[in-house]
């Protein structure tokens, strides 16, 4: 779906005008009309602003161009509920809720322990794959990826 459908559809189902959907975020009618029909699309505050309005991330504004995966144990964060949220409600597009939320990690762990607590879930990784892996193979094929998640980079 294209930003100008995901806009239009958002507003509809708060049974907005873009009369008033303008008034809730402090643009003019117009603007709300030029997303609407493509010629335009809000900029990187106007989509953080709209994200924090109507509760739906970013990510999925954009037509979920995007898969996410959290930054901290590597999960693919496949819907908007998943995503974690900052102190302030906005959504930290960066981490699942279960590792991160209210501003701060849940967990404190080191990189190590994480591939150890996710390897609890293993049943669930090896769900539809069509040769599930052992817990040693997930947990070097953890510790070979861990270290490019934004959590667990060094310097």
């Amino acid at each position: 779906m294209e930003v100008k459908e995901i806009l239009r559809n958002l507003r509809e189902k708060n049974h907005l005008t873009q009369e008033q959907m303008a008034e809730r975020i402090n643009v003019t009618r117009q603007a709300v009309s030029r997303w609407e029909t493509g010629m335009t699309q809000p900029n990187p505050e106007l989509l953080k602003v709209l994200s924090r309005e109507f509760g739906v991330s970013i990510n999925t504004l954009l037509g979920s161009p995007q898969t996410l995966y959290c930054q901290c144990c590597g999960m693919p964060l496949t819907d908007d509920s998943m995503i974690s949220h900052e102190h302030d409600g906005s959504f930290n597009e960066d981490y699942c809720k279960w590792c991160y939320g209210d501003g701060k990690f849940l967990m404190e762990c080191t990189m190590d322990e994480m591939i150890e607590h996710c390897a609890q879930f293993l049943d669930e990784v090896n769900k539809g794959l069509p040769k599930p892996i052992t817990r040693e193979e997930y947990i070097a094929q953890m510790k070979m990826y861990f270290p490019q998640l934004k959590r667990w980079r060094k310097g």
